[in-house]
């Protein structure tokens, strides 16, 4: 299949996971319903809660988990593949994963991947991030194949992690994932420049579902969920409302790309040297 199309479900989550899943859900069903094959929903897809902390209260296990059962269920119902940006689970360690699943469109799960890289940031004085504190990073990076493409997996703040994108792409990525849960402050200056500039330098196509809106105690995430091919270009993009966007996914376009700019085949070793 040498084109797909793709959804990305914007969602404005709440802190609680059976309103939170009722909404995806109905995106999901209207995406499903307009054609898509491959519908991506945003980070914590389940639930947003401020502080993070308080996910440590409200996560359930993988196995105990509403949603993981909920959306098997969906894409086995509607015949699609469905990667849910995340859900946040609870580990037998006592703290949490931030984990992407990835659904087929019989309802089997291909895969699972762990954040890796950890949102620890002060994006103003009254903006601060320790995702470190409860959440456990993961340590593999994952290309799962859906037969119409092979996917790599990633969640948000990995998109400030370029390697991590080349590595998926010498793996055989073509589409990259990048659900994501974006600051409005960072969102606004860097999201769409840093989605466009992992597509190109990959020859990727780029799927990022995010967040949206006002959360829990007053937390906001920017939403502008967006589809970019392998030259960059945005080819769908949302505002800052709830909803589905959908385009048309010429997967030929991947290799075209990347026998244009074979940069992934022109890698070299080099050392650095300090000063002369």
């Amino acid at each position: 299949m040498s084109i797909i199309k793709a959804a990305c479900v914007q969602l404005n989550s709440g802190p609680e996971i059976a309103g939170s899943l009722a909404a995806a859900e109905a995106f999901i069903r209207e995406a499903a319903a307009s054609g898509a094959q491959f519908i991506a929903t945003p980070e914590n897809t389940c639930h947003v809660r401020w502080p993070l902390e308080l996910n440590l209260e409200s996560a359930p296990s993988q196995d105990e988990h509403p949603g993981v059962a909920l959306f098997s269920d969906l894409a086995a119902e509607l015949g699609v593949w469905l990667l849910i940006g995340s859900l946040v689970v609870k580990l037998s360690d006592g703290r949490l994963a931030n984990r992407s699943f990835l659904f087929s469109d019989n309802g089997a799960l291909v895969a699972t991947y762990d954040k890796i890289h950890m949102f620890d940031v002060q994006v103003s004085s009254g903006e601060v991030y320790e995702e470190s504190a409860t959440v456990r990073p993961g340590g593999k990076a994952v290309v799962a194949d859906a037969g119409f493409a092979k996917l790599g997996l990633s969640i948000c703040y990995d998109v400030r992690f370029p390697h991590l994108y080349r590595d998926l792409a010498k793996a055989g990525a073509e589409m990259l994932m990048v659900p994501a849960a974006f600051t409005v402050a960072t969102g606004k200056a860097h999201w769409e420049t840093l989605l466009r500039a992992r597509a190109i330098e990959t020859g990727s196509f780029v799927v990022a579902p995010g967040q949206v809106g006002e959360h829990e105690n007053g937390r906001k995430t920017w939403g502008h969920s967006m589809i970019v091919n392998p030259w960059g270009e945005v080819i769908a993009q949302a505002s800052d409302k709830s909803g589905v966007i959908l385009a048309d996914l010429n997967l030929s376009l991947v290799s075209r790309a990347r026998k244009t700019i074979p940069a992934l085949d022109h890698d070299r070793e080099y050392n650095i040297s300090y000063g002369g």
